[in-house]
């Protein structure tokens, strides 16, 4: 008995069709990539276009150290800001007991400000000169402690005010280290981080907003291509891009704030916004 299995058929691949397959998947890749070499090239000229001189400018947290080490400090203001005073009814909306998130606080007086209105008060400040004279100028005793989820960070602690002042990187900042705020005060802070650093900057201050936060902002409107900053020019709509698709955002007021100082700067208009940011309803 004869038994026979069935002839295995083999198949060889044709030598040019092999050459031909190689030969579009390397063209298809390379056109891939030359259009997103393409859209990144043409997104940083619109950067360029829109920011100027300010759009690739770094400064390391180094450097605002330093600033507060040789008491450079012309951005620190000895008086409650003009625009909190204003816009505070806004902000409470009614409510009371209210906590504040202060991003890159240094030592506004704001924070005792609001303190002494019965509110609560969180801030993330990378100085620690500033930090300990906030306290010593405003005659408040404190603690200081480490913040384990932080490596190398402290906080700084009123517990009579109900003051908490994270000595940090702001990106090392999450709402898992001191929950939501219903409130944020952000005078001097997206105008003075990276421009570049926008995008993760808002995504940390959406994520910190509680469903009742009211985020009171300040933006400077100038010609960028006459000075580098900071602070930091803030196209408004760049704001809506960073914050409009989850939060409403209101224009409270925009006044010419031009001074001398920002004539020496080189500039020859300078205008102050303020918004107030709140999260979209479900």
């Amino acid at each position: 008995m004869c038994i026979c299995s069935n002839p295995v058929r083999i198949i060889h691949s044709h030598p040019v069709s092999s050459y031909m397959n190689a030969f579009h998947k390397q063209f298809f890749f390379s056109l891939s990539r030359c259009s997103s070499l393409f859209t990144c090239g043409r997104a940083k000229a619109n950067r360029t276009s829109m920011f100027g001189q300010q759009a690739d400018r770094v400064m390391a947290l180094g450097e605002w150290e330093e600033y507060w080490q040789r008491n450079e400090i012309g951005f620190h203001q000895p008086q409650v800001h003009k625009i909190l005073k204003n816009n505070i009814d806004k902000v409470l909306n009614g409510r009371k007991g209210v906590r504040f998130f202060f991003p890159l606080c240094g030592k506004a007086v704001d924070m005792k400000w609001l303190a002494d209105m019965g509110h609560s008060v969180v801030g993330v400040e990378i100085s620690e000169k500033a930090i300990r004279q906030f306290f010593e100028e405003n005659n408040m005793t404190y603690t200081e402690e480490p913040v384990p989820a932080i490596p190398g960070a402290k906080v700084y602690k009123n517990s009579e005010k109900n003051i908490s002042l994270y000595q940090c990187d702001l990106y090392a900042f999450s709402s898992s280290i001191d929950g939501q705020f219903g409130a944020i005060w952000d005078r001097g802070s997206l105008v003075a981080i990276n421009p570049a650093d926008r995008e993760k900057y808002a995504a940390l201050i959406i994520s910190l907003m509680a469903k009742d936060c009211r985020y009171l902002l300040e933006t400077l409107l100038y010609n960028p291509d006459l000075y580098e900053g900071p602070p930091f020019f803030v196209p408004d709509e760049q704001l809506h891009s960073l914050f409009g698709s989850s939060c409403d955002i209101e224009l409270l007021q925009s006044v010419d704030a031009m001074t001398d100082l920002q004539r020496q700067w080189g500039l020859d208009k300078f205008t102050q916004n303020a918004h107030l940011i709140t999260p979209k309803s479900s």
